[in-house]
């Protein structure tokens, strides 16, 4: 699974953004840029883990980001958009209709893989204006 960025000129530097992970970042050329895209992704993993982040360039001004672990990436997802829109686990699993946020949060630690459709409909239940770029390789 790829997640789309955006890279951009600004300038002397080059400005990255990967909205479904909320990762903004910078470098004084493109090809640091994107190195620092790639960093700042596996800075969010738990260190213990052994995952590769890849950096692919699909356009002028697009990338994706993969990992060597689909399910991660996806966990990682839904945590940083859920903090992000300051919901609780338990707001969320409400939301999806669910009494118990434990079928949630193994979701968001990676403990179940959702499916494509199930990772959409779990975004949208934290924010329904969710409408990332996610690719299968």
């Amino acid at each position: 699974m790829r997640i789309e960025g955006k890279i951009v000129k600004s300038g002397k530097w080059w400005a990255v953004e990967i909205p479904l992970l909320l990762i903004f970042t910078q470098g004084k050329s493109k090809k640091d840029a994107l190195f620092m895209a790639k960093d700042a992704v596996a800075c969010l993993f738990d260190e213990n883990e052994d995952i590769q982040v890849t950096v692919l360039e699909i356009g002028d001004n697009a990338f994706c980001i993969s990992c060597s672990n689909d399910t991660v990436i996806m966990s990682l997802a839904l945590k940083q958009q859920r903090v992000s829109h300051k919901l609780s686990i338990r707001d969320v699993a409400a939301k999806l209709g669910s009494k118990s946020p434990t079928s949630y949060s193994r979701y968001e630690r990676g403990k179940t893989k959702p499916s494509l459709d199930k990772f959409s409909q779990l975004l949208r239940a934290i924010d329904p204006a969710l409408d990332p770029v996610i690719t299968v390789a």
